[in-house]
């Protein structure tokens, strides 16, 4: 597969960074895919598969963050006996980054690069206020421009009140209700896949990523499965994040289907999605406010008027606590002092 560089993404912002690997064996590349150190690079002249060159494999090791994910731009290197080894990773534009579920919690890249980075809700089931919340977060600490996708509109009455109503949810963020089945408003998201674009998708699996992507290129590259009717469980078809170039534009980025959102280092990103109680907490007389039963408290006044939902505080609210304990916790990593932290009682980032 041959495709132009410029049509993926590169300019001049990684070409100025590409300098210090200019070798006569080494080319630039995107990163297709990422498979346990293996990665599939597309570059100007084809597709290779590429292992962690030794610049790389040191930066991994020292932060996990560092590992090449699809997205990344790369300096791949070729060798006489045709192995090729990614050299290094350029410096990211944009990067969508959650917090693993394991003991250390390390930042997991889940896509990179993207312009456009949309989560995607499905009326078949409508998921969580609080998981929409939680990956909102993430896609606005990501440096990439936010938007949500309401896929499958051709199963509900009105798609756009749908989307009205989770645009709540959203605050400065553009829903837009769209089907792939029937084609109704897909074309919405063709500019986001234009030429030198790349768009981005998050997700619950069965909310319709993969469906989408398929219809945005315009035959079946992702493999698709019906969601179970016994339970709206979807089941995990997409088990790898895949950049797939679009004929003539840019390119899309598939995700697996997230069912852990937990936030590492998002307090910008949590500002953006709750701007709207941000803004009721700037208003409260008091600048050290706890919300509680201080006077002239905005965030009261707006939950006794019910313009601020208590689901919408208690969520803000949790999100709060669980940054802070992160914060803790790298801290403790970081002076080397104790053991790990103790999660709080209302530990739980398990969107369902």
């Amino acid at each position: 597969m041959t495709v132009s560089l410029s049509s993926l993404g590169w300019d001049d912002h990684f070409a100025s960074a590409y300098p210090l690997f200019d070798r006569p064996d080494h080319v630039p590349g995107r990163v297709v895919r990422a498979d346990k150190g293996i990665c599939t690079v597309l570059t100007g002249t084809g597709t290779a598969r590429a292992s962690l060159g030794g610049p790389a494999m040191i930066a991994a090791a020292a932060d996990p963050v560092a590992l090449p994910c699809a997205g990344d731009w790369v300096a791949l290197r070729h060798w006489p006996d045709n192995r090729a080894t990614i050299e290094a990773v350029l410096p990211r534009r944009s990067a969508i980054v959650r917090r693993t579920a394991d003991k250390d919690a390390t930042g997991q890249v889940l896509a990179a690069n993207i312009d456009t980075a949309a989560v995607i809700a499905s009326p078949d089931p409508l998921p969580e206020p609080s998981t929409i919340e939680r990956l909102l977060a993430l896609v606005w600490d990501s440096g990439a421009r936010p938007l949500l996708i309401i896929t499958k509109a051709d199963l509900v009455a009105d798609p756009q009140a749908l989307a009205d109503q989770l645009a709540e949810l959203a605050p400065g963020v553009e829903a837009v209700a769209v089907s792939a089945e029937t084609g109704a408003g897909m074309d919405a998201l063709r500019p986001l896949v234009a030429h030198g674009r790349t768009l981005g998708l998050v997700g619950a699996s069965g909310a319709g990523k993969s469906t989408l992507v398929n219809a945005l290129i315009g035959a079946t590259v992702m493999q698709t499965q019906t969601i179970r009717r016994v339970d709206g469980k979807g089941r995990h078809t997409t088990t790898y994040r895949a950049l797939v170039p679009v004929p003539g534009g840019g390119a899309v980025l598939d995700t697996p289907g997230i069912r852990a959102v937990g936030l590492l280092d998002g307090e910008q990103g949590l500002d953006r999605t709750f701007a709207d109680i941000v803004a009721l907490i700037e208003r409260c007389r008091f600048q050290d406010c706890a919300h509680d039963s201080e006077p002239g408290c905005a965030v009261r006044a707006e939950l006794a008027d019910g313009g601020l939902t208590a689901r919408r505080w208690e969520s803000w609210c949790k999100l709060q606590r669980e940054l802070a304990f992160e914060s803790r916790r790298a801290r403790a990593r970081r002076t080397g002092r104790g053991g790990p932290a103790t999660r709080p009682a209302h530990w739980n980032y398990r969107s369902r």
